[in-house]
């Protein structure tokens, strides 16, 4: 198994992400800002040079609106296609 943060379906998580913080027009800044981290936690997950845990998902998903129940449901059904 490859480690999960060079994987595609890594990069795949990331860029739901990514599409859903700029659905929202939340830009990294601001986002930063809202979870008390540096921008750069947020460049460095988006730009897969740091993994998220799980409670940083939730966290994350959270601070742009969203259900994170819901991201992670599309995220699974998007594999499945």
């Amino acid at each position: 198994m490859e480690k999960s943060l060079k994987s595609a379906e890594y990069a795949r998580l990331m860029a739901l992400l990514v599409a859903t913080r700029h659905k929202a027009g939340i830009r990294q800044q601001a986002l930063a800002k809202k979870l008390r981290k540096p921008q750069s936690f947020v460049a460095k997950y988006e730009g897969g040079e740091r993994r998220l845990d799980v409670i940083e998902f939730i966290a994350i998903a959270e601070a742009l609106g969203a259900d994170p129940l819901k991201l992670l449901r599309r995220f699974l059904r998007a594999k499945a296609e």
